[in-house]
């Protein structure tokens, strides 16, 4: 394991110390606010999707991207991930508890932004 890289709460039971760049509380914030975290969780909030399912629910994420952001989802334990054993292998994603309990809020500021905007919005170019 890297030197600096603060595995522990800093304060037993209460919570990781964010501000430091080095806090793993803080890569998983990094990942579920990046570009394309945030639509993987709101993809997934109702129900497990394949790979291609998923690619088509997001305009605009290229298959690698997908892949990557997938990735580090599983990785942080906020998505699980379950291949059938085909020809050609059969990959499904859903959100753990976890990742249910972290999209929740996501979920619901995406509904305020949709319920709030304009009939005719049109965005900045």
């Amino acid at each position: 394991m890297d030197e600096g890289v603060q595995v522990t709460p800093v304060e037993p039971g209460l919570r990781y110390e964010v501000f430091h760049t080095d806090c793993l509380a803080r890569d998983v914030v990094d990942h579920v606010t990046s570009r394309w975290g945030v639509w993987v969780l709101i993809s997934l909030r109702t129900n497990a999707l394949r790979f291609y399912e998923l690619r088509e629910s997001i305009h605009g994420i290229s298959e690698k991207m997908l892949s990557q952001t997938l990735r580090v989802l599983v990785q942080d334990g906020l998505v699980w991930r379950e291949v059938e054993p085909t020809t050609p292998p059969q990959v499904t994603y859903g959100l753990t508890d976890f990742g249910r309990e972290i999209g929740e809020p996501l979920r619901e500021l995406f509904d305020r932004i949709t319920t709030r905007l304009p009939q005719e919005y049109k965005p900045v170019s």
